[in-house]
């Protein structure tokens, strides 16, 4: 005849430790998905400085802290900070920058990845009250290519089209530059 072994229940010690594990987990499940979609809640502020097309200072609200704020998805030409020559069309492309947004109140919406190396907050501007994103308008004028860096790419697909047409328009630093 075989010994049969009484069934035991699994002990305190056990499922506590399992619960605990579950709690862990479940929490590094949201902080890791929190930290990879579109992040979190928009930040209110007011453009108050231009530093070039595609990088701006907005002072958020509240609290009124000055934010250096690169736009996602999309790269403008290069002015000189130096006096040295600006790539071609970048004065405009920042004098375009400067006219749709200086003085506006925006809503930032941070990337997945949050900052550059340079401590930028990376973000999509939103124009209150605008007709849509600044880097939207910007691509439409033809004075911004797309910029895709993962994880923050996630309007890659949409951006590109708004390059290639502003591209085959001849619009902006496509017609004053070349082709490209």
């Amino acid at each position: 005849m075989s010994r049969r072994r009484p069934s035991r229940s699994p002990t305190l010690p056990a499922v506590a430790i399992v619960l605990l594990l579950a709690v862990v987990g479940a929490a590094l499940v949201q902080r890791v998905t929190a930290g990879s979609t579109a992040s979190g809640a928009a930040i209110s502020g007011r453009v108050t400085y231009v530093i070039d097309g595609d990088t701006v200072v907005v002072r958020t609200e509240p609290g009124g802290e000055s934010v250096h704020v690169r736009l996602i998805g999309i790269d403008t030409p290069e002015i000189s900070h130096d006096g040295s020559p600006s790539d071609c069309y970048g004065r405009r492309a920042s004098d375009i920058t400067r006219e749709l947004a200086l003085d506006r109140t925006v809503e930032l919406q941070p990337g997945r990845e949050r900052h550059d190396r340079y401590g930028r907050l990376l973000a999509y501007v939103r124009i209150v009250g605008g007709p849509d994103d600044l880097e939207r308008a910007l691509l439409t004028r033809g004075s911004a290519r797309t910029l895709t860096i993962p994880p923050n790419d996630d309007r890659a697909a949409a951006y590109a089209a708004l390059e290639d047409a502003a591209r085959r328009a001849g619009r902006g630093l496509w017609g004053a530059c070349g082709r490209g």
